[in-house]
């Protein structure tokens, strides 16, 4: 057996024994008479703490019972018990369903007569939110994560670089892809990094940016490796960054466009969501650093010279919209981009009221991205942190 396959047996044993506990905790309070219940940690924006000392976002000791004998909770109470016991099924029988596939298992009618004895009947769940819903409550109550419990999901970031990974029984060389580039999945913890010849990981927010700077030869030159989330990055690829920085020692550099869209984007990666807080620890990178694309870079400052002309900035800069310009403001009050140097950036925007686009910066040249852009930036630590 080699380590991934030792690590899939691992997790498969832990998951189910600790699923198994939380089931027998709420049948031995039933043979014991007390009114079963589940403590969950409430995942709300009042309950969501920054950290300045581990620099990522994470729950606060808020918490709340759900109980099956209250009328408001029986419904949500019966849907997280119904999917632990799905997915504990799955973990006992080696699958690995997806999210979707847990839905159509557990969605059923149940029939039942009031106490007027009225038949009725009741579905487990009517829609997909319900039954994912469910999942978090598990992954919150347990401290199991969905990649834990090897519950899949459709992929979406890739990466290529000068590197060897171990998947399942598959040796595979992130070099040798072609024009193409490796999927990255959705179970990461299972990938075994066997080698890399790299100085430094480039995040980049577009796909079509990724597939340029990788055709160009953009991580051969320079020994990185390049990855994409392909926009908002889902949980595999920032768990692979993090791995990336923590276990390899790598570097971490996100380029966005220069809106409050990409700039929470980059935030995503470093601090974590808020919506999936109790993840951070995890999945955020907190020593990733933003290379831009900033604002400065397209106006300048007292410190450094614009890399667009005037004549450049009207062609390339797109006017924002009242949405940008809201969630700027929205910005503003997180407690992680309240540094100088943020509110340099995000004071210029709203000021300016335009954007850039990364593509804007390949308009003047692929090889300006590639070749000038992006490493004189890191050579001259021009980043934010």
């Amino acid at each position: 057996m080699n380590v991934v396959d030792s690590i899939d047996v691992e997790a498969r044993r832990r998951a189910a024994s600790i699923l198994r506990d939380v089931m027998l905790r709420v049948l031995d309070d039933v043979i014991k008479g007390r009114p079963p219940k589940l403590v969950i940690p409430k995942r709300t924006l009042s309950n969501t703490i920054f950290d300045p000392e581990r620099g990522i976002l994470v729950l606060g000791d808020d918490v709340f019972e759900r109980n099956m004998l209250d009328m408001g909770e029986t419904r949500r109470f019966m849907q997280t018990l119904l999917m632990a016991s799905i997915v504990y099924q799955a973990l006992v029988e080696n699958e690995y369903p997806t999210i979707r596939d847990l839905y159509y298992r557990g969605k059923h009618t149940i029939s039942y007569r009031d106490l007027k004895g009225v038949l009725r009947e009741e579905n487990t769940w009517d829609e997909q939110a319900e039954s994912d819903a469910a999942i978090r409550d598990i992954e919150v109550a347990t401290g199991l994560l969905r990649e834990h419990m090897l519950i899949l999901s459709k992929e979406k970031g890739k990466v290529v670089g000068n590197m060897r990974i171990r998947s399942g029984p598959d040796v595979i060389d992130l070099s040798k892809l072609g024009h193409g580039a490796y999927a990255i999945e959705s179970t990461p913890d299972l990938i075994e990094f066997l080698d890399v010849d790299a100085e430094f990981v480039l995040v980049v927010e577009k796909d079509a940016v990724f597939q340029q700077l990788h055709r160009i030869g953009f991580w051969r030159q320079y020994k990185s490796i390049l990855v994409t989330g392909a926009g908002q990055p889902d949980r595999a690829t920032r768990r692979f960054v993090r791995r990336l920085n923590e276990e390899l020692g790598l570097p971490v550099y996100v380029l966005t466009d220069s809106d409050p869209y990409g700039w929470n984007i980059y935030s995503v990666f470093k601090v974590g969501s808020i919506t999936l807080s109790y993840e951070s620890e995890r999945l955020a990178t907190p020593k990733a650093k933003f290379l831009g694309v900033s604002m400065t870079d397209i106006f300048g400052d007292t410190n450094k010279k614009p890399y667009l002309t005037e004549s450049e900035r009207k062609n390339f800069i797109i006017k924002a919209k009242e949405r940008d310009v809201k969630r700027a403001r929205e910005l503003m009050n997180y407690t992680w981009f309240q540094t100088p140097r943020w509110k340099k950036e995000i004071n210029m925007f709203l000021e300016k009221k335009v954007k850039l686009e990364i593509e804007a910066l390949a308009g003047k040249g692929l090889k300006f991205l590639a070749f000038q852009y992006i490493p004189e930036k890191i050579q001259v630590r021009d980043w934010i942190d």
